[in-house]
């Protein structure tokens, strides 16, 4: 098992454990993931879920063999669903029915960064590496990219990011708005559980409160469903001409 879950006083706690590869989302990984959720849900005395990364790493976004895999043929069945299901892991954080706050230590590219950004909260380390990093291996950003990050940081950030490369660490990430709060490495789980633990104390209440945040102040302009789709076409053509320069 590559996704651990540990319940406790209405506290929920997803684990990526996966160290070796850096916490990077496989198929088989991400399923578990979306299985994971659906337990979280299922439990009502749930009022939040802090999603973390083995070892100090959150997590390096989809696994260099998923994408390689789908670069000849990013349309192909086996290809297609491959990534519908990495994409699914983080579309299904952001409808998790309990408060959801993301731990982030090391480093979170491309899908990891997708993943930290559809919590509601986010405490990052100081020293964190935070990157979109799609156009550097040279693939259009896909999961809804510029949507979620964009809705955090504003157009000029989202646009460094996205398509300048431009790395930001946890404290500038705070400054940002793209983290509540920025703290030593050694503090990070601990302060994402001190602000769960609060929220947890009223489950139905958290989860009735954070429904009508998602709501009321959602992604502009499209909804997620839609720039999910809206950026799929590109970056399987992406996928496809890195194959024929590769």
């Amino acid at each position: 098992m590559e996704i651990e879950l540990a319940v406790q006083d209405g506290v929920a706690v997803i684990t990526l454990n996966a160290p070796e590869r850096r916490n990077a989302l496989t198929p088989a990984m991400a399923r578990e993931m979306v299985d994971t959720l659906e337990r979280v849900d299922a439990d009502d005395s749930i009022g939040a879920l802090v999603i973390r990364g083995a070892e100090g790493r959150f997590c390096a976004g989809a696994h260099t063999a998923t994408l390689s895999g789908a670069t000849s043929d990013p349309a192909g069945e086996e290809a297609y669903s491959g990534l519908s299901v990495i994409y699914e892991s983080f579309t299904r954080v952001g409808l998790v029915k309990a408060v959801t706050i993301s731990a982030v230590r090391g480093s979170a590219v491309g899908a990891g960064m997708n993943l930290l950004m559809a919590t509601d909260l986010r405490v990052i380390s100081k020293q964190a590496r935070l990157l979109s990093g799609f156009l550097r291996i040279g693939l259009h950003p896909g999961g809804g990219h510029f949507v979620l990050l964009s809705r955090l940081v504003g157009r000029e950030a989202a646009a460094a990011m996205a398509l300048a490369g431009e790395e930001i660490n946890g404290e500038r990430a705070a400054q940002l708005g793209l983290a509540w709060d920025s703290v030593d490495d050694a503090q990070v789980e601990d302060r994402a559980m001190e602000m769960a633990h609060k929220i947890a104390k009223d489950p139905a209440l958290a989860r009735a409160a954070v429904r009508s945040l998602r709501m009321e102040v959602g992604p502009p302009g499209v909804d997620w469903a839609t720039a999910v789709q809206t950026e799929r076409a590109p970056q399987m053509w992406s996928m496809r001409r890195r194959e024929g320069t590769s």
